[in-house]
């Protein structure tokens, strides 16, 4: 793909973007029909998962989501493109901010302004796009209705997720092709050392891995509710990679032809001047090899939904921004987490204690 083709791919999903900030109800169906192709697969966190079809599209996502939040409009903080094994991919993550109005996902309204974070891939065919993958941090919409389904995160959480601090993540123009190597060959060997990771021989030791050789110390890393933010490698190491990695922590699991790599073929991935974007999405990863979130290994092979967008500074890595479809993931533990927020607004609504205090 030229550069020109990125431009007009990135040009054509900020331009829909835009749009939708500003469109009345009556034509959200003329905005996206004019940006998607009539048969376009896209994917969304659960409960939304699979809509086939722009028809589908409207009807199952958007006028919904209209619906809840009359007033909705996304701010994004990172927006890029760029080519993988033959596909021509644009990405972004942020927030759709607005006012909670009505009901949304069987999440009770709260009538109050509400931040739902994004990370979105579209795959461009012929100028329009052909799939969507999206996640939607939907425990933090939850939990700004006043409900809390998981127990507090080991990381940071509550609040906005930062955007990078450099503030030059919307990348609406050609980027220097050096930055964009210089960025690839360092997530690249990042992922490279990840992988030396063998969770039978290893366990607790993180040392084979050797981040500290593609990270600040002061990194940042964001996840999503559940999991929350680290603000340093150390915190990383302790708030979530070894509580991730007794929970899962399989490594070099063979791909049985199931889920989608976005952004991501072979060796290529998502890189765009000083970031990078890759993911996943129903792809095989793990087993439940322990306990995670309180839920004991179960044993079972799992399969995630997750991206990354990553933000190079000078030799190392600054920032990393991780949507994970937590409820997903859940779900395949055995743990239905609508279900646990039905049974908290049966409590509340009949006046009793549906939640533990603290200490």
């Amino acid at each position: 793909m030229s550069s020109n083709t990125n431009q007009k791919n990135k040009a054509i999903v900020w331009d829909f973007w835009q749009k939708m900030n500003h469109v009345a109800n009556s034509d959200v169906p003329t905005v996206v029909k004019a940006a998607f192709h009539e048969d376009v697969d896209w994917n969304g966190s659960h409960p939304i998962n699979q809509l086939k079809g722009v028809e589908a599209l409207i009807t199952g996502f958007w006028q919904p989501l209209r619906h809840s939040f009359p007033d909705i409009k996304r701010k994004a903080d990172i927006f890029m493109g760029g080519l993988t094994s033959g596909e021509e991919w644009v990405s972004g993550l942020g927030y759709l901010t607005g006012t909670f109005a009505q009901d949304w996902l069987g999440i009770p309204a709260s009538g109050k302004k509400t931040n739902i974070y994004f990370g979105q891939f579209y795959l461009m065919r012929e100028g329009k796009i052909a799939e969507s993958y999206v996640i939607f941090d939907i425990l933090a919409v939850m939990r700004q209705a006043g409900f809390q389904v998981l127990p507090p995160a080991r990381g940071m959480e509550g609040g906005k997720i930062p955007g990078p601090h450099t503030r030059d993540g919307i990348l609406l123009t050609e980027q220097d092709e050096l930055e964009t190597q210089k960025t690839g060959q360092l997530v690249m060997a990042m992922l490279y050392g990840l992988r030396r990771y063998v969770r039978s021989r290893d366990g607790d030791n993180l040392h084979s891995m050797e981040q500290a050789h593609y990270w600040q110390p002061q990194m940042h890393w964001y996840g999503l509710s559940g999991i929350g933010s680290c603000l340093s490698l150390e915190e990383f190491e302790d708030f979530h990679q070894r509580p991730w990695l007794q929970g899962f922590g399989d490594r070099g699991v063979q791909s049985d032809g199931r889920g989608r790599l976005i952004g991501l073929g072979g060796d290529d991935f998502l890189a765009e001047g000083k970031y990078a974007a890759l993911g996943g999405w129903d792809s095989l990863y793990s087993r439940h090899n322990g306990e995670y979130g309180g839920v004991p290994g179960t044993g079972k092979m799992m399969t995630i939904r997750d991206f990354d967008w990553y933000r190079r500074e000078g030799d190392l890595i600054a920032q990393n921004w991780v949507p994970i479809d937590i409820i997903d993931l859940f779900m395949q533990m055995g743990v239905d987490l609508f279900d646990r927020l039905r049974r908290q607004i049966e409590l509340r609504n009949r006046g009793e204690l549906w939640f533990t205090p603290p200490g």
